[in-house]
């Protein structure tokens, strides 16, 4: 007996909820459960099923297929922890949740490496018996270093690379290499204070609240596809200095959120939007 999760994307039609569940009955795969959005501005339909029972993945997949409309994506994902790198400058505070989290089992996860231009997180990586690996930005184009950062991140062939306040512009060829993959947290309730120095641009905008958001990372700066944002007040006795501090737990907590979802395989990208099921 197995467990695996259904993912479908279609333009939307009528019936396609009853073709896929008349599908999995006919499998005998039972539906533990099942959600559905359709998006009638676009007139895409999604669609998450969780199912048990034995699987023949490919007379299921052909079945499911030829229920589908054509432009229809769907995807048959086993059950099972997936593998992440994380990729770090300086900061300790959203490695350190995401390394307790997966020690605790809080977060269902393997942690296959930790990347980082500075070798300033390496000792807390490696308490948690992780590999460490620094590759310095120093003396390098920004191509160069980042070929070597992909030649590491492979060799572990992570189902996602996650930016725990990794701080340097990714390029291109580097977002084109792990497309949808690439996971980023921002200090800012986007779009909202682009780019650097955002608790600073806050606080010359006298914000009365401030906030986080993950997402997926596209060659648009800080605009990809939203998973997770939560904003926390403050007022004017806040400085930039206290508005970072304060920012920092809403921080890690939207990254860790957001990458539960992900992993949990909930989030289905919709253009410049998500769709979390």
């Amino acid at each position: 007996m197995e467990r695996k999760t259904l993912l479908t994307e279609s333009t939307d039609a009528k019936g396609l909820i009853a073709k896929i569940t008349n599908i999995c009955y006919k499998h005998q795969l039972n539906i533990i459960h099942n959600n559905e959005f359709v998006d009638n501005t676009n007139q895409r339909f999604f669609m998450r099923t969780e199912l048990e029972g034995y699987f023949n993945d490919e007379t299921f997949l052909a079945d499911i297929d030829s229920a589908l409309p054509d432009d229809s994506c769907r995807d048959l994902i086993s059950s099972g922890r997936k593998r992440i790198v994380i990729m770090v400058t300086k900061e300790a505070h959203c490695l350190g949740d995401i390394l307790m989290k997966a020690f605790s089992g809080a977060l269902d996860v393997e942690i296959a490496a930790v990347v980082g231009n500075y070798d300033v997180l390496e000792s807390l990586t490696e308490k948690f018996d992780i590999p460490y690996h620094t590759v310095s930005h120093e003396g390098l184009s920004r191509e160069a270093h980042e070929e070597k950062i992909i030649e590491i991140v492979n060799s572990y062939s992570p189902d996602y690379v996650v930016l725990a306040k990794y701080m340097r512009v990714l390029t291109e060829s580097f977002v084109a290499a792990f497309p949808s993959k690439i996971i980023n947290i921002h200090h800012s309730f986007l779009p909202a204070f682009i780019g650097a120095k955002p608790y600073q641009q806050a606080y010359d905008r006298g914000v009365k609240i401030i906030g986080a958001t993950a997402h997926f990372v596209t060659n648009d700066l800080d605009e990809g596809p939203i998973i997770h944002q939560q904003v926390i007040p403050v007022d004017h006795n806040f400085s930039a200095k206290d508005l970072a501090h304060a920012g920092r737990d809403v921080e890690k907590s939207v990254l860790s959120k957001a990458l539960a979802q992900v992993l949990d395989d909930r989030v289905f990208v919709n253009g410049n939007r998500t769709v979390i099921l």
